[in-house]
């Protein structure tokens, strides 16, 4: 029997949890959060120890269900580092290239779209209804939250934060660390760590992009 262990047991966790039922990828799915034993179950699924408790190695697929970039991306290392399997999850309504690369752990949900020969990092999220167009380029730990569109050729930094229903125009390079505000509409280039939001985006001040 198959098992996918999910970590982070919040409304993120549920959402990947049933694009993997979605996609037959597991017969068990179990999850990790560090509010147990305080929480037991999360939905119809049970919470069976804390996010250090995954077991190490095996046959199973672990997959980081957090959308806080930073600490996706630190979980997910120490993930590597005690050689788990990192789960790809991808619904089976979302529309991927066949030329289109996905990073190990991440995570691709209903309704969105990679293009031909985009590039996703380790632990990228593609939000349901997110379009990242042909030729994208997405580092380690970029979310781009449902219905926000690149188009093409975007490059984004390292986890970054696309809000929701954000845009980004053909051909820009968006930062390390940013975040672009829901609704924004970026049409420049963006900076590490920059906050922006408004349409034309223009700058909020800047910070590290923590996906909160």
């Amino acid at each position: 029997m198959s098992k996918l262990h999910i970590l982070g047991a919040g409304g993120h966790g549920k959402v990947v949890a049933d694009a993997a039922l979605a996609a037959g990828m597991a017969d068990e799915i179990v999850f990790y959060d560090d509010r147990f034993p305080t929480l037991t179950t999360v939905g119809a699924w049970p919470v069976v120890g804390r996010l250090e408790d995954v077991p190490e190695g095996g046959r199973d697929l672990a997959v980081v269900a957090l959308g806080d970039n930073a600490l996706r991306m630190r979980i997910i290392q120490q993930l590597a580092e005690r050689d788990a399997s990192l789960a790809r999850v991808v619904h089976p309504s979302a529309a991927i290239s066949r030329s289109a690369t996905l990073g190990e752990g991440s995570v691709v949900l209903a309704q969105a779209v990679v293009g031909p020969d985009a590039e996703l990092g380790r632990g990228c999220i593609v939000n349901s209804g997110a379009t990242v167009d042909h030729d994208c380029r997405l580092g380690e730990g970029v979310h781009v939250a449902p219905g926000a569109h690149l188009g093409g050729a975007v490059v984004v930094g390292r986890e970054t934060w696309i809000g929701l229903g954000a845009s980004v125009i053909e051909g820009l390079r968006i930062g390390e660390r940013c975040l672009v505000a829901a609704g924004a509409a970026v049409v420049h280039d963006l900076p590490d760590q920059s906050r922006v939001g408004g349409v034309p985006a223009k700058a909020l001040g800047s910070a590290g992009a923590t996906g909160e």
